[in-house]
Formats: structure tokens, C-alpha cells, sequence
């Protein structure tokens, strides 16, 4: 669902991205006001609501419950140079040979941070990069980079 808040968060997004690729130089000093309620709240929008809760025990379900408040508190501290991640709650996996894969559990309110600061960060790197590089990159992955090189390889005899 798009809204007035979205599409204005959306919209500095891309004019970041647009200065980014327009001007490879470009520095940019201040992006902190992007970290604002609407922007978070679309993040959290994101999240997937069926993951275990971080260290704090909250879930996505709970922190929701009061979201408006949440949010507002959250920027308070952002802006107040307050907000402290919490520690990740270590939890391990068991692999198919026995031994154990260690996960690390962020709290909800710092995936929502992250999750800010990621897409913040990709309007401006992903600016960088070229079209043919594919790992750690939205919406393309190694299948993407097979697909690629079959064209290719199919192509020329």
C-alpha cells in the first residue's frame, strides 16, 4: 500500500540515488533527516512478522501494538543521538551433519534501523556498481549471474 508518506520518502530516496549517479564525488554529509517516522514505520511495514524475537523478547506482533508511540520514541532517540542497539541474541541452528550454525537475533527496533540505513545506502552505492556484478545486490543473485553467462555463452558460437 502507497501513501502521501511513502511516496515522499520514496521520492528523496531516489533523488539521493540520482545525485549519487549524476555525481560519483558527490559527499553526502547529512542524512539523518531521512530517519524520520514515515520512513521507519515503512520499514517496519517490511519486516517479516514470523521471525523469533531479539533479546529484549519483543516481537514484531508486540512492538506493532503500539507502533505510533514505538516509532516517536525511536526517532526521539535517533535524533538525540540516544538510540543504542541492543545486544544480538545468539541462538544456534542445528546443521544436517550435527554440528551447529550460529544466528544472531536482532531486536525488532534495530531491524528497523537497519533496515533504514541499508536502503539509505544502496540509493547511493548501488550507483556504483556495474550491471554485470551480482553478489550482495538487490533483487539479483548468483541465479541471475547464470542466466547472465548462459545468454552470453548461447550467443556466440
Amino acid at each position: 500500500m502507497t501513501t502521501k508518506l511513502t511516496s515522499k520518502t520514496q521520492k528523496a530516496i531516489q533523488v539521493i540515488a540520482l545525485k549519487a549517479k549524476e555525481d560519483p564525488n558527490c559527499k553526502f554529509t547529512s542524512l539523518a533527516h531521512l530517519l524520520a517516522e514515515d520512513f521507519l514505520k515503512e520499514c517496519f511495514r517490511e519486516l517479516k512478522k514470523n521471525k523469533s524475537p531479539g533479546i529484549d523478547g519483543i516481537t514484531v506482533k508486540e512492538y506493532e501494538e503500539k507502533l505510533d508511540e514505538n516509532i516517536a520514541d525511536l526517532v526521539a532517540r535517533l535524533k538525540a543521538k540516544q538510540y543504542k542497539p541492543k545486544p544480538v541474541k545468539r541462538v544456534y541452528i542445528p546443521k544436517p551433519n550435527g554440528d551447529k550454525r550460529p544466528l544472531g537475533i536482532p531486536a525488532v527496533e534495530d531491524k528497523i534501523v537497519q533496515m533504514a540505513i541499508k536502503k539509505i545506502l544502496e540509493a547511493i552505492f548501488e550507483q556504483d556498481f556495474m550491471d554485470t556484478s551480482y553478489g550482495f545486490r538487490p533483487n539479483r543473485g548468483c541465479h541471475d549471474a547464470l542466466k547472465q553467462i548462459d545468454k552470453i555463452i548461447m550467443k556466440y558460437p
